[in-house]
């Protein structure tokens, strides 16, 4: 326990945080074939010790943490959401759980976030499961545009992925 003092007050510096079996939420993981292909034999033993920490806030999605690779996801995000595109934000975190368990960094703060190297691997997994799934590219597309990127950005990371970006038309003038 931490406490420090200051200011006429007690802080207690670690609140404890409720995490939750992987398992107790998401059934059926082990089975997808990218989730094997990321842990091969491992599977279901990384699936049940994988914990999630759920929070609430008006804005989030999901994330791994850096520091112990458990899955953090906004509950507002997995009761909103499109089920497709929950499931392949799991399949994209596992990705990262992956990469955090191999001892690989998950950010790389000096580079665009379509440049970073575990975004790039897990984005283009998720794109391959998309596909499995029968998305075509105008969903893997749609899929692929999240608010913090640039219309550039996402055009590099579709490409990237091999998804192909519809042109807009241009507008016909008399």
């Amino acid at each position: 326990m931490v406490v420090e003092s200051g200011f006429g007050v007690r802080i207690e510096r670690r609140a404890p945080t409720k995490l939750y079996p992987f398992t107790r939420f998401f059934r059926g993981f082990e089975t997808v074939p990218m989730v094997r292909e990321l842990f091969g034999a491992r599977t279901e033993r990384v699936l049940r010790s994988l914990r999630v920490e759920f929070f609430s806030a008006r804005f989030g999605y999901m994330g791994t943490s850096d520091e112990d690779g458990h899955l953090l996801i906004s509950s507002r995000h997995l009761a909103t959401s499109d089920l497709r595109t929950v499931y392949l934000d799991l399949v994209h975190e596992l990705c990262h759980v992956r990469q955090f368990r191999a001892g690989k960094p998950l950010f790389y703060p000096k580079l665009s976030y379509v440049d970073a190297p575990s975004e790039i691997d897990a984005y283009r997994r998720t794109v391959r499961e998309g596909r499995r799934i029968g998305m075509r590219d105008r969903e893997l597309s749609e899929y692929l545009k999240v608010e913090w990127i640039s219309p550039a950005e996402h055009a590099r990371l579709a490409h990237r992925c091999g998804v192909a970006v519809a042109r807009r038309r241009a507008r016909r003038t008399r």
